[in-house]
């Protein structure tokens, strides 16, 4: 059995390892696939592993002997996956491997937007806490946590956990998903609506999948419906946010800052907005990337791989 991994290297840059997934097959691994070489490197294979490479119709229509495509990532908006189901092809993804790792990172951008720990440090290398007349001293706002509202936007496995994590800040939750599950172990947590959680929130976290309903979500309209107060986390897709309104917002004082992860294109652009958007910190799609979420990656991988071969697929996409 021909296996091909058509982009290994964000999941594996060197520091885990192949070789269970080895045991299954015969194993090619690229670091990186251009889209003209998807074909040619593919051809053979029984089993295609991607994480951003796009596998559209007119590729999946040109590799015959194509009976599995594993994400190596929990969206999988880049496989057409109606194609591949007419085909015949299983279509596996990774649920819940960087839950933990995305909701430290969330909290990370949160915490610098609140307290400016990086800039306070670096007034401290420069000499200013050494001049300082007084004991401490800080250069910018410092804002506590504890009474605000989170309004998380997406609340599946990743959102309640940054729920969980907001709860034990002291903050009030809102929640907003399509269908709404019981929540009612929680204290000071409510549904909403997106335009009252957008309204009504101190903090907006974003944890919702792509997809058509979503795309474009943060906008000028939607963003002017926020605090001015207010701080927008995204560490769930790129293309949730109009990148030239939120940094539009951002100038202008419409929201007071933001912490993203992800970009409406990745690797961005030179000359993307957000770039010189006041009080934006941004970080480069790492909310994943923590060794020990890539490891269960890897271990996931494998399993659902193991389950397809064993007659069982699992984590399918495409039923």
């Amino acid at each position: 059995m021909k296996i091909v991994v058509l982009d290994g290297y964000t999941l594996n840059p060197g520091d885990i390892s192949w070789k269970e997934l080895e045991k299954l097959g015969e194993l090619t691994v690229y670091d990186r696939t251009a889209a003209d070489d998807v074909v040619e490197r593919a051809q053979d294979a029984e089993i295609i592993f991607t994480n951003k490479v796009p596998l559209g119709e007119d590729v999946l229509a040109k590799l015959p002997k194509l009976k599995f495509i594993g994400i190596l990532a929990t969206g999988y908006n880049i496989v057409n996956t109606d194609v591949a189901k007419k085909n015949g092809v299983i279509v596996s993804n990774v649920p819940g491997y960087s839950t933990a790792s995305v909701v430290q990172l969330s909290f990370a951008l949160l915490l610098e937007l609140t307290l400016h720990v990086q800039r306070h440090s670096d007034s401290v290398m420069d000499g200013k806490w050494a001049r300082s007349a007084d004991f401490c001293f800080w250069d910018y706002p410092l804002i506590e946590l504890a009474d605000k509202t989170m309004g998380i936007i997406g609340f599946g496995s990743i959102g309640e956990k940054v729920a969980d994590a907001a709860t034990a800040f002291g903050m009030n939750v809102i929640g907003s998903k399509r269908h709404r599950t019981d929540q009612s172990h929680r204290k000071n947590f409510k549904w909403a609506e997106i335009p009252e959680l957008l309204a009504q929130s101190d903090v907006v976290s974003i944890h919702a999948p792509l997809t058509p309903e979503t795309q474009g979500l943060i906008n000028k309209e939607n963003l002017a419906l926020m605090k001015p107060t207010a701080f927008l986390l995204n560490t769930s897709r790129g293309p949730l946010v109009v990148d030239q309104d939120l940094a539009d917002a951002l100038n202008n004082g419409v929201i007071a800052g933001a912490g993203i992860d992800v970009l409406s294109k990745e690797p961005p652009a030179a000359d993307n907005p957000l770039f010189k958007a006041k009080n934006c910190l941004i970080t480069p799609h790492i909310a994943w990337a923590t060794k020990e979420a890539r490891t269960r990656l890897m271990a996931i991988t494998v399993d659902n791989l193991s389950a397809f071969i064993n007659g069982n697929p699992v984590n399918v996409v495409n039923k």
